[in-house]
């Protein structure tokens, strides 16, 4: 595969690593999928008890934990008014046992918190959702003046032709609040007419939570806690603006895992309110999922939206363009062909996920201490939802991304010793292509720097088929940091194939006699 380090072989060279520039792109793409089954998809292998029991969800926990990468989980499952179980599992970053109240981030689960939110305001006849965002927030700009057309709803169900294409939110500078989060959008370009096409953006949910502070004229925390947080008995639930809040509102550090071993590190910079800033507790999260299927009212009878309220923020719009997307939750089926309303949450260290089975009476939360390179967080929802209709639930892919990265060491070591190779035969190189014409050497070149340039921009290469989603470049060492080791020595090794190929050659200018 890196043949093209070997010297004197420029038709090798000149056919491998164009393709190795792409299977740099390729592999990195292919190892950043999520790895947990999709939610619909629930068939699998893993034997246990049948049925979504509390004594189900433990023994399929310590299946689960005795498999996968995974330090610890915590997980909520309710039925109706009533909690089956809330409780922590494995350990936290620190060695702590997880428990109910660890307090744990839920990433874009939040996006739910945020639509009720403005479900209450539009409830309270304060806004509108078809009305356009500028009219009650006027301090939202677009660089495109069709930004002014974009109505609440838009904001809600990622239609408002706002996109990672448009404005890359993740490589941008973080704010530091969320009036400094709609700021920076006076820079967004506009990618499609408002209302034609659903592309998921962050920013949606920015400006969303940015308007609920403006027209209730309170900081957004203050407001969730007062009318959402505080009537659910969600007590140790809060929202924040940035990443590093979230860990100091008590969240352990998550973790990334490579060979089967999870390791602890720090979540990058970024900044998450009104879509994925929410820190809570297994605990208080069953409150909420009680309050979804029991018409907005909480365990102890206090009510946070209408059951009409409630139904509408699991309704995808008549209107929308075709996808699955309600206001702040995603409506599909299950395996069964039951209906399931759902919303993951992944950053880099942690996932979260939750799942509400209308018919079963089912709600499920489950929040992991692994970032979006492992999903477990969607993984151990998958199980439990295919406990819940009696199937055998899916095991984890551990297997499956052990093998990826071992198969990512062996390239990596093959890469070293190919790198090694060509640096200690650069001087045969450059004396065999003395008296050739500089053009041709240059060609011969070229494929060295393609795998250059393609290791430093594989975040954008990968963009197109990843649904268009913006990724720092150094995000993917979260992502796949196997992967990302194997793009990143390839390309050193490249480097150094030029540099010493490159210092060859000025040495053997300089030595030859002047005429």
């Amino acid at each position: 595969m890196l043949a093209s380090l070997t010297p004197d072989s420029g038709r090798a060279a000149r056919r491998r690593a164009p393709a190795l520039a792409a299977l740099l792109a390729t592999a990195a793409l292919a190892a950043s999928a999520p790895a947990a089954p999709a939610l619909a998809d629930a068939p699998g292998a893993a034997e246990g008890p049948r049925g979504l029991t509390a004594e189900a969800v433990d023994a399929y926990m310590a299946d689960y934990l005795d498999s996968a990468a995974l330090p610890g989980a915590s997980v909520a499952v309710t039925r109706g008014e009533d909690v089956v179980v809330s409780a922590g599992y494995g350990t936290d970053s620190t060695g702590a046992p997880m428990t109910a109240r660890t307090p744990m981030g839920l990433a874009s689960v939040s996006k739910a918190f945020t639509a009720l939110a403005v479900m209450r305001l539009v409830e309270e006849g304060r806004v509108e959702l078809d009305r356009p965002v500028t009219d009650y927030l006027p301090e939202f700009r677009t660089a495109d003046p069709r930004g002014a057309d974009i109505t609440v709803e838009q904001l809600l169900t990622h239609t408002s032709g706002m996109s990672d294409r448009g404005f890359r939110e993740k490589s941008e500078p973080a704010p530091g609040s969320l009036r400094g989060a709609v700021e920076r959008l006076r820079a967004a370009e506009i990618t499609a007419d408002p209302g034609t096409e659903f592309s998921y953006h962050n920013p949606n949910f920015h400006v969303a939570a940015r308007l609920v502070e403006v027209v209730a004229d309170r900081p957004f925390a203050d407001y969730l806690d007062a009318h959402v947080f505080t009537p659910l008995g969600m007590d140790d639930t809060v929202t924040v603006d940035t990443a590093a809040e979230v860990f100091e509102a008590g969240t352990p550090t998550g973790h990334i895992a490579a060979f089967g071993v999870p390791f602890a590190v720090s979540e990058p910079t970024s900044f998450y309110n009104g879509a994925g800033g929410m820190v809570s507790t297994a605990d208080d999260m069953a409150a909420w999922l009680i309050a979804q299927h029991n018409g907005g009212l909480g365990p102890e009878g206090e009510r946070v939206l209408s059951a009409e309220g409630i139904e509408a923020t699991h309704t995808v719009p008549a209107d929308a363009p075709d996808n699955a997307y309600a206001l702040g939750w995603e409506v599909r089926e299950t395996a069964a062909g039951n209906p399931l309303v759902e919303h993951g949450g992944i950053q880099f260290t942690y996932t979260a996920y939750q799942a509400l089975l209308p018919e079963s009476g089912y709600g499920i939360a489950v929040m992991a201490n692994t970032g979006l390179g492992r999903g477990d967080a969607q993984a151990i929802t998958a199980g439990l939802v295919a406990l819940a209709e009696g199937e055998e639930p899916p095991g984890p892919a551990s297997t499956a991304l052990l093998a990826v990265d071992l198969v990512m060491a062996a390239l990596t070591a093959g890469v070293v010793v190919l790198g090694v190779r060509g640096v200690r035969r650069a001087q045969g190189w450059v004396a065999g292509r003395r008296g050739r014409p500089a053009w041709a050497t240059v060609l011969r070149l070229l494929p060295y720097a393609a795998v250059i340039g393609a290791a430093a921009t594989v975040n954008r290469l990968i963009a197109p088929v990843a649904a268009g989603r913006d990724l720092a470049w150094t995000h993917l060492f979260y992502l796949a940091p196997t992967a990302w080791i194997w793009l990143m020595t390839g390309a050193l090794a490249c480097a150094a194939v030029l540099a010493a190929r490159g210092a060859h050659a000025a040495r053997a200018r300089r030595s030859r006699p002047s005429a």
